[in-house]
């Protein structure tokens, strides 16, 4: 009998996502680095981004870019993350490139880099407005400066920003074009050109059909897109991806008729929230063995017509099958597609087993 929960991977359609969206930047004169952070760094999806044309692979965690490392990936290594101070060492160990904004986090990684005789690259990271990690646009000269200047074992490779991860700003021509302004500026100040102009996250991608992105733009670090295939501008795929590209399956450990309301006094359930149902009379009510600690209930959707999911706690996840045609029965298999919360969860939870297919 089959592991449960697991979580299916069709490796070949994130080959072809990949493919796809490769296909599109390159139109552009843009190379798409693979981001793995939201699968734990799986070493078999990164080989999927490869064998689809990344140009590179990009993690927020030390630990999944030193699983990628040992993997023998022949391709640069970027931490997407602001570095800890407490992991500079295992920065110059294991990582070609990093993220960077705080200035004493890259005097700290210059102060390691030469105390090992190496030279450490990084891009740093501009805030145009997401009010996640990044200097602020008047600081640029400032900063780039003071790095040349103090920094000897450090090199700006290039400028990058990030969009629509934490506040929504969303990528448009005017905020791609003022990112441009702020690398000339630190062109200025490095009498030289960077190497790479790295503009933002799978959000980027809708403006690839509108020609929005400016020339200088040459690199987008692809996550969700590549995984999901999502458009996370306008919602949905993006055209000619897949969606279905994982699909997790959880067990039936209960099934009952119910009534769909509590008939005593509620307050909060264990995650402070109040149960707001519309249903009401008896239903018939399935409990699968996944929960919160797993994925998130409201970022799945259920393969099979007629399921409905109420919520979940930490390791339940509670459905309304009262309209499901088929006839379940404890021990069966429901199927749901994630969306990236629920991947993320996925990919992390040590009680959800991976299995890998070719489609």
């Amino acid at each position: 009998m089959m592991k449960t929960p697991y979580l299916e991977i069709k490796l070949d359609k994130i080959v072809k996502n990949t493919r796809k969206i490769v296909s599109l930047a390159a139109k552009h004169g843009i190379k798409i680095f693979g981001v793995t952070k939201g699968v734990c760094g799986d070493p078999q999806i990164a080989q999927a981004m490869v064998r689809g044309g990344v140009k590179g692979l990009a993690d927020s965690r030390i630990e999944n870019i030193k699983k990628l490392n040992s993997y023998g990936f022949k391709l640069p290594l970027v931490l997407l993350r602001i570095p800890m101070l407490s992991e500079i060492e295992r920065v110059i160990n294991y990582v070609d490139i990093s993220l960077n904004s705080q200035l004493e986090v890259i005097e700290a990684l210059n102060k390691e880099a030469r105390s090992r005789g190496k030279t450490h690259k990084i891009i740093l990271m501009v805030d145009l407005g997401d009010r996640r990690e990044g200097i602020l646009p008047k600081e640029v000269k400032k900063v780039v400066g003071r790095i040349k200047a103090n920094c000897s074992n450090i090199k700006i490779v290039g400028l990058g920003t990030n969009l629509a991860c934490f506040g929504g700003v969303l990528p448009t021509a005017e905020n791609m074009n003022h990112f441009i302004r702020l690398v000339e500026e630190a062109e200025s100040v490095l009498e030289n050109n960077l190497q790479i102009i790295s503009a933002g996250n799978s959000s980027s991608l809708p403006l690839l059909h509108t020609s929005g992105v400016p020339q200088r733009v040459n690199q987008l670090r692809i996550g969700e897109s590549i995984l999901l295939g999502s458009n996370l501008v306008e919602g949905g795929t993006l055209p000619s991806l897949h969606s279905d590209t994982f699909i997790l399956g959880a067990e039936i450990v209960e099934l009952n008729e119910k009534g769909a309301l509590p008939d005593v006094p509620q307050g909060p359930n264990a995650f402070g929230e109040e149960l707001k149902l519309k249903k009401d009379g008896i239903r018939e009510r399935a409990i699968l063995a996944i929960g919160r600690q797993d994925i998130s209930p409201n970022g799945l959707t259920p393969c099979l017509t007629g399921v409905e999911i109420e919520g979940g706690s930490s390791d339940h996840l509670i459905i309304d099958i009262t309209d499901v045609k088929e006839k379940l029965k404890v021990g069966d298999i429901l199927e749901f597609k994630v969306d990236y919360s629920s991947l993320l969860r996925a990919t992390t939870s040590p009680y959800v087993d991976n299995s890998y297919s070719l489609v």
